[in-house]
């Protein structure tokens, strides 16, 4: 059975490659390489013993995108991650990403109505719900106004998917994100941004390495137990594992007109400061770190609650902190 994974050679899309195809599926990889690397193919093929087909695309290019799902109509289901996704940026550059995102997202929709691809898994993020007022997050959880207008396209691409699905044969599951972290076991594969990087770990990692002089702390006077923000951290394989699970549970549906939600997050809430001292006590290491002032578009605090996921898909987080914090560092030191 072949699935189509757009974003497949960026982070989160190379490692649920690696468990599609250790599951059994072909996966035909579709990615603009904007912010990713080609040689991310040979990682997947060294853990699995198998390459997957690639081309490089704009799907944001409609005629292109088009085109592409007319040479490709066995595919049976799509997991679509391509889409651009620093908070920061988003702010600086905010039409980049309202024509990024949502063009691709609708050209793929068309992409896959005209070829009868029917199923579709939509990487979404937790960031729809804006600054709650009440924690943990649940799938009922109002959505708020975003605070980034990459958190806005998300929020509307819901909407155009939620929209899309009563007018066609489709049924979506929305894996709202929380924070991704970590790397694959092997160390072969995990998070090697381009540029300065706009998360926290790969810049924790790449300022333990040395190549960036000092970690910047956005914020230190939030009202946290250690005033700086907090998030819900998830090894990036379970979060893979999640879209392997998705699909299955898409493929047994009867009936389509549908879209689902789901959160996807261990339900524990780890400020930055608890990230940088469980770095540094796992791999017996000092990071030189500075506080700098709130940054726009972050939220305070923010953490999951998984038991909708959990009883649905039969899906549960089985990493810890530490794993996350080892494996982001095995992946920035292996040679």
């Amino acid at each position: 059975m072949k699935i189509l994974v757009t974003g497949g050679t960026g982070y989160i899309g190379s490692h649920t490659v690696v468990e599609l195809i250790q599951s059994g599926y072909e996966v035909i990889i579709a990615d603009s390489l904007i912010n990713s690397d080609i040689d991310v193919l040979n990682g997947i093929e060294e853990i699995n013993g198998i390459r997957p087909h690639f081309e490089k695309i704009d799907l944001a290019d409609r005629t292109t995108t088009l085109d592409f799902f007319s040479r490709h109509k066995e595919i049976k289901a799509v997991i679509h991650f391509a889409a651009l996704k620093a908070v920061g940026e988003s702010v600086e550059k905010p039409l980049l990403y309202y024509r990024n995102n949502l063009d691709s997202l609708m050209n793929v929709l068309e992409g896959m109505n005209e070829n009868n691809i029917n199923n579709i898994v939509f990487s979404s993020s937790c960031t729809v719900y804006g600054q709650p007022n009440i924690l943990p997050v649940t799938e009922e959880t109002p959505i708020r106004k975003a605070e980034s207008p990459y958190g806005n396209t998300k929020q509307i691409a819901e909407e155009i998917i939620a929209d899309y699905c009563k007018t066609v044969a489709l049924n979506c599951i929305s894996l709202r994100y929380f924070n991704p972290i970590g790397a694959h076991e092997s160390g072969i594969i995990g998070e090697r941004p381009q540029g300065i990087p706009n998360n926290l770990i790969p810049y924790v990692t790449q300022t333990a390495l040395g190549k960036r002089e000092c970690l910047n702390v956005f914020g230190k006077d939030y009202n946290t137990h250690d005033g700086t923000a907090i998030r819900d951290y998830i090894h990036v394989s379970d979060l893979a594992i999640a879209h392997v699970l998705a699909l299955k549970y898409l493929f047994n549906s009867k009936q389509y007109g549908n879209i689902e939600y789901f959160n996807l997050g261990t339900g524990t809430g780890y400020s930055v400061l608890d990230i940088i001292n469980t770095f540094e006590k796992v791999n017996d290491l000092k990071l030189n770190y500075q506080f700098k002032d709130r940054r726009k578009g972050d939220i305070e605090k923010i953490w999951a609650d998984p038991a909708k996921i959990i009883n649905k898909l039969g899906w549960k987080a089985t990493r810890s902190l530490d794993d996350m914090m080892r494996t982001a560092w095995k992946f920035e030191t292996k040679v």
